[in-house]
């Protein structure tokens, strides 16, 4: 089993069509048997590439989701389901045939409807602000949970609101601006081939680049 044919294949599907490939579709690509799909699929989720369920289905390989978070991201000619609002802003950034996108959410605090267009040549205007709930060092400790909790509200206003609401304690709140350079080039690579994750510091000097300050990366 090649595993970055297999990474690939999953994320070219994703970017092309907005969903996972199909298992089979899988399969006959790699011209391999289910039980080395299987277990292919579970490493590249152990290199946390893609996140599995507890069935083995794809539901995310990051910026790209197969469930609803929250967002929608329209292009000219796809509908995808933004993971979180990381992801959603870094949909452009990634797919080349995308110069910008419509990402669509409801504010958790009001209920109100937010969008926003999103390219790659400079923030959207607006002051709305992004709150995420989980600190950077526990957000692979329940991903889905993480990225459906990286939402944008009205403002910080709405976002007490909620927390008011859910009983949950404040996290890291960004502005329109920081969000669009956290997604600019977090994803670079992720639909070519060889692509490596960066390393824990390399990791550390882009999001201390792009403005986040140490409560973002919690305890």
């Amino acid at each position: 089993m090649d595993l970055e044919q297999l990474r690939l294949g999953v994320y070219h599907s994703f970017a092309a069509t907005g969903h996972p490939p199909a298992f089979d579709d899988l399969a006959a690509a790699q011209d391999a048997d289910a039980p080395a799909v299987v277990a292919g699929l579970r490493e590249l989720a152990a290199q946390r590439h893609v996140v599995l369920d507890d069935l083995g289905r794809i539901v995310m390989a990051h910026p790209f989701s197969a469930v609803p978070l929250g967002f929608s991201v329209m292009g000219m000619h796809t509908l995808w389901w933004g993971g979180c609002a990381w992801d959603s802003f870094a949909l452009p950034q990634l797919l080349p045939d995308e110069p910008d996108v419509l990402v669509a959410t409801r504010c958790p605090g009001c209920g109100a409807a937010l969008s926003w267009v999103v390219n790659r040549e400079a923030p959207p205007a607006g002051e709305e602000v992004a709150h995420f709930l989980v600190p950077a060092a526990h957000m692979w400790d329940d991903v889905v949970h993480t990225c459906a909790n990286q939402r944008l509200f009205c403002s910080i206003d709405c976002v007490d609101r909620w927390l008011a609401d859910t009983g949950n304690d404040r996290g890291y709140v960004m502005d329109l601006a920081t969000l669009w350079r956290l997604a600019e080039h977090w994803y670079d690579g992720r639909l070519e081939p060889g692509y490596v994750r960066r390393e824990p510091a390399e990791a550390t000097d882009y999001l201390r680049g792009v403005g986040l300050t140490g409560p973002f990366w919690g305890s």
